[in-house]
């Protein structure tokens, strides 16, 4: 079995990639999808959670854990960060062992963790793809999606390991600054090779 790691920075187009690998019937996992699992359904997280920020509010409006008002917090505070981090860390690691074990018997299976590098993940993987756009258009597609303003986006950009270390540590890269049919160009060359 080939491990297949993806990784991008914030706003990259990671999913994009996923999608397109998933629709040709690859196997793939999303640790941010697993980590918006935890906060949801796993009651020891979420209890875990709420006593980390017990004096602050994380709450949003439909009753659930609110991700944006807990990332507001942990960017400017790197001690809670941390903390945070720990809670949900090993129990994303468990998902992806998890995933990895039932499917054992695939060729190739993929991988997408946002942190590889900064949480020193990569080690893990025989191929590391890394997902790459302009800060720019990085900045625009934040500030869209998540409706942050330009400062907001900003600093979240900012907080990340800088795009070109990450592309030297990676095996193949793909650059999503235009269209779709660009993206399944070049994930099509990858798989020629990879397969």
């Amino acid at each position: 079995m080939i491990k297949v790691a993806i990784t991008g920075n914030i706003a990259s187009g990671k999913s994009c990639v996923e999608n397109y690998l998933n629709d040709k019937g690859f196997k793939v996992i999303d640790a941010d999808k697993v980590n918006h699992s935890l906060l949801l359904h796993d009651d020891e997280v979420i209890k875990e959670i709420k006593n980390l920020f017990k004096n602050q509010d994380i709450i949003g409006i439909d009753g659930t854990l609110s991700r944006e008002k807990i990332g507001k917090i942990v960017f400017s505070d790197k001690k809670m960060k941390s903390e945070l981090e720990k809670i949900l860390h090993k129990k994303i690691d468990e998902e992806i062992e998890q995933f990895i074990k039932i499917n054992e018997k695939e060729k190739i299976i993929f991988v997408s963790v946002p942190l590889l590098f900064e949480t020193n993940q990569d080690v893990k993987y025989d191929i590391i793809i890394f997902v790459s756009a302009k800060e720019k258009i990085r900045l625009i597609r934040l500030m869209k999606r998540n409706n942050f303003s330009e400062e907001y986006a900003k600093v979240r950009i900012n907080s990340q390991m800088k795009e070109e270390l990450k592309i030297k540590k990676s095996d193949y890269v793909i650059y999503n600054n235009s269209d779709f049919e660009n993206i399944k160009h070049q994930i099509d060359n990858i798989l020629k090779e990879l397969i």
